[in-house]
């Protein structure tokens, strides 16, 4: 039943998100999260823990009274694991603390919604916000189907800061509609393409018929790609600490329906003109507790664990679901 009422929903959604999307409101609101826990990522085999790399930890149904609440394309967990900064693909932010159950996410409080502001300060009412990359205190924001980058001083203005444009490849213009844009990865200066912004496309598909990819900025700027198989997109991205990328992919199908799957892509084989590739961590599907992924960050845990937490885009349907979603990443 879980499985159908997502099918029905995403077909729906294709044709009617544009006509039932809300409207971003004028100012922050501090919201109410509820949640539901997810004991189990695998609810046919209730003691299995471990899904390829990752050991499952916990996760939550979010929901909320709040009618602007959803669509959430894009997350970045602080340091500590709990303060964290979301976007709704609806240009609005979402800044929230996740509380623990020892290691396992039990809620979310102190949550706040806001819009994002354009260059002249106005709510972006129209901006398809997909990913977020952060430097410091500056977070840079991709938009699809617009398909430009913005960077915010966040750090200094929250929720007030104002959209700064970024120059961005031309290329990233002709990527398709609403396959483009999705995920961003910042990296740090100490490691290796230090100061490089890189931009994945959802679907923007090269000649050969691989992923169209961007390094912006940084000491080597240039396009490359990376090699899509069995007709996976991409729908996020997130730095691990030794520098490697991870990237979440998903797929839909009508008779199949959703699947995810997580690749790790070395930082090192990322240059200009390269094609890469990756060892798929994770591979999910209706089987498991999954709906649309579209929102992946990592962070170190104060035990010295490397946490994954994905994060779900409900379409604004009631027959989806906002999901968060935490593993530990196994590296043996």
């Amino acid at each position: 039943m879980k499985n159908s009422l997502l099918l029905i929903s995403l077909v729906l959604f294709t044709f009617l998100s544009a006509a039932s999307s809300p409207d971003p409101p004028e100012k922050q609101a501090a919201i109410t999260i509820s949640s539901k826990p997810i004991d189990h990522f695998d609810p046919a085999d209730p003691s299995r823990r471990r899904f390829g790399a990752l050991e499952f930890r916990g996760g939550l149904v979010l929901t909320s009274p709040y009618k602007l609440f959803g669509g959430i394309s894009a997350l970045r967990l602080q340091p500590d694991g709990a303060r964290f900064i979301a976007l709704s693909d609806r240009g609005l932010w979402l800044r929230g603390r996740i509380v623990y159950d020892g290691n396992r996410p039990a809620g979310i409080e102190d949550a706040v919604m806001a819009p994002v502001l354009d260059a002249k300060g106005k709510p972006a009412a129209h901006w398809d916000t997909e990913s977020i990359a952060e430097d410091g205190g500056f977070l840079y924001v991709g938009i699809e189907r617009r398909d430009f980058v913005m960077r915010f001083d966040y750090g200094r203005k929250g929720f007030l800061a104002r959209a700064e444009p970024v120059a961005i490849p031309p290329d990233i213009k002709d990527l398709p509609s609403n396959k483009g844009l999705e995920a961003l990865v910042f990296v740090p200066r100490s490691l290796p393409l230090g100061g490089t912004l890189i931009a994945f496309s959802e679907r923007g598909l090269n000649e050969p018929g691989n992923l169209k990819a961007f390094l912006i900025g940084g000491p080597t700027p240039g396009p490359f790609s990376v090699k899509r198989t069995h007709e996976f997109d991409i729908s996020d991205a997130a730095l691990l600490p030794d520098g490697d990328v991870l990237i979440l992919e998903r797929k839909f199908f009508l008779m199949e329906g959703v699947s995810i799957r997580i690749r790790r892509i070395h930082l090192n084989n990322i240059k200009a003109g390269s094609v890469v590739d990756g060892t798929i961590i994770l591979e999910a599907d209706g089987r498991e507790e999954i709906d649309n992924m579209e929102a992946l960050s990592v962070h170190r845990s104060a035990s010295g664990e490397t946490i994954c937490t994905m994060m779900s885009d409900d379409n604004y349907s009631i027959a989806q679901r906002t999901l968060l979603l935490q593993f530990a990443l196994i590296e043996k």
